[in-house]
């Protein structure tokens, strides 16, 4: 009735078409996710480095400010010192 040497060749074919396919598709899974992951961390190199740049000119401004007013800048830390002092007795 049936020819199950045949059938059984078909399905080993196929068992080898559908491996084949698997692999392919992991393979180009693996390749997007890879691609997705690199570009994300250019994004972040490149916020970083933005970053960066920010706080060097946030910095540069601060130094400035402290040398042209520096009892000011003693003062103030003093008072953030006690304000600080002061909550952290509370808990």
């Amino acid at each position: 009735m049936f020819d199950t040497g045949r059938l059984n060749d078909e399905l080993k074919a196929m068992k080898v078409d559908v491996a084949r396919l698997l692999s392919t598709a992991a393979w180009q899974t693996f390749d997007t996710s890879k691609d997705r992951a690199e570009a994300l961390a250019d994004q972040i190199k490149a916020a970083l480095t933005e970053l960066g740049e920010t706080v060097s000119e946030e910095q540069a401004q601060l130094h400035d400010l402290i040398t042209v007013r520096p009892a000011a800048s003693v003062a103030s830390a003093f008072a953030v010192g006690v304000v600080v002092g002061f909550m952290l007795r509370r808990h």
